[in-house]
Parts: structure tokens; sequence; C-alpha cells
């Protein structure tokens, strides 16, 4: 049992978005039971037209349901408004930390761990998961990994490895500087540029974990194209709103004050 701070039991909420996961998402919501101070698991069904929810139901998670299938960004934020309706009912004052898994990890969930102890011990507001298969696999040269990776550099000046990864475990603190979490496959991205530019720490940490391979045919063409879109999106509207900020403080400061002298070349 890995404990906070404070010395008392960790608790950790697990939230699963899942489309159509019916074949491993039982698996997955097995494993994170076991994952040491997990009290709560979510699983958001995203519009599923198969057993999902009645399996993860089966499992021992408590299930939310799109009735449509609204992306990955809005399940996520789904399931965080789920665990903070859970807490009010338990009349509880202290916010559990979320872990996001996905739910086609299978039994290999129980790997996540790692992921929760920096957070709980007040090392890192955020952590995000290494694959050290897919680090060995891909070499981070995915053309939508590079725009995230770019993109999260020029905005934070952090770089990291695998910017995509859904795994990831964060104090409620963290989640709430993200809201609203940017849509579709954008949320990865949009929720790091956030988290570190409200000053925060991110970490990436490396577990033994690996989900289904997303493959080369047309469908996983149209889904890293999506992704790509959705990254873009997500990038392009935290420059704006950064550009916006930054002319806001300008305007909020006004002119250089009379005595003041600009240094300049010459």
């Amino acid at each position: 049992m890995y404990r906070g701070e404070d010395g008392d039991p960790a608790e950790v909420a697990v939230i699963i978005a899942a489309k159509d996961e019916a074949l491993r998402v039982g698996h997955t919501v097995t494993a994170a039971r076991a994952l040491p101070g997990v009290d709560t698991i979510v699983v958001v069904d995203d519009g599923s037209t198969d057993r999902t929810r009645d399996i993860a139901r089966e499992a021992g998670a408590r299930v939310l349901r799109h009735t449509r299938n609204r992306g990955k960004g809005a399940a996520m934020q789904t399931g965080a408004e789920g665990v903070r309706l859970i807490e009010a009912d338990e009349g509880r004052q202290n916010p559990r930390h979320l872990l996001f898994l996905d739910a086609d990890l299978g039994t290999t969930a129980i790997g996540a761990a790692p992921l929760i102890k920096p957070v709980v011990e007040g090392r890192a507001d955020m952590t995000v998961a290494l694959f050290p298969a897919t680090r060995m696999r891909l070499g981070g040269h995915g053309f939508v990994v590079r725009l995230a990776r770019s993109g999260v550099c020029r905005a934070t000046g952090w770089e990291p490895e695998q910017p995509l990864n859904g795994q990831r475990c964060l104090t409620r603190t963290a989640f709430e500087t993200a809201l609203p979490l940017a849509s579709g496959f954008g949320v990865e991205t949009g929720l790091t540029v956030d988290v570190l530019s409200s000053g925060l720490r991110v970490m990436e940490v490396e577990v033994p974990l690996e989900h289904r391979a997303t493959g080369t045919d047309l469908r996983a063409q149209l889904h890293r194209a999506r992704q790509f879109t959705d990254v873009a999106r997500a990038l392009a509207t935290r420059e704006i709103s950064r550009r916006f900020d930054r002319r806001a403080r300008k305007e909020r400061l006004g002119p250089p004050r009379s005595g003041h002298r600009r240094l300049g070349k010459g």
C-alpha cells in the first residue's frame, strides 16, 4: 500500500475510457483492482455496440455510459466527474488521485503501479507512462508523436518521449488545471501542456505495460489521421490562448512608465 505525504494510505480512482473493448476490458479492470491504493474503478463506455459495459460491471467496475461515441477526452472528463460524485456521496473531503488507463491493457494493467507512487508521495503532480516495447518498436518517429512532442516542447520547454501515452496518474488539482479537456485524441497533448503551463511537475515513468498495436491497414491509417488532426487542434487552441493571455497582460500593465527607457542596440 502506498502512503501519501501525510502518511495516510493513498486512495486512487482508476478511470478507463472504453469503446467496443468487450474482449479485454474485464481483464483490465480485474488487474487494476489489484493496484496499490486503488479503491474505485470507473469505466466509461463511450458508445460501445458490444458488451463492454456489462463485462466491466461484472469485473467490479462502476460503469458510466455515453449513448453515442463522444471521444476519449469527453470520456475521461465524464469519468472524473463520476469519481467526484462518488466522493460527494461518501462525504469525502480529500479527493482521490486519478489514474487513467486504456481499456485494452488487459492483464498487463497490474504493471501501472509505478505511475502511482511519485504522485501519492508528492514528487510529481502527473506521471506519464513509458512503454519499453513501444520505445524499441517506434523509436518515437511516428509523425503524430513528432507533432505532439515538438508542440509540447514549444509550449512548455519540456520534451516528452511518449507524449501520446494515455496511462497517467495525477492529482485532482493537476487534472482540474486542464479543464475542459482537449477533444478526442488531443487530450493527452493538451493535458501535458496545461499541467506544465500551470507550473506543476510532470514525470515520465517506465512501466511494463503494452496495449494492442494499432497496425498498418487502412483503418489504422485513418486512426492516425484523426489523431494528427486532434493533436494539431489541441496545440493550436493552446497557442491562441497563450497569445491572448500575453496580450491581455500587456494591456493590464500598460506602456512603460516615464523615467524608464528601453534598452536596445545603438
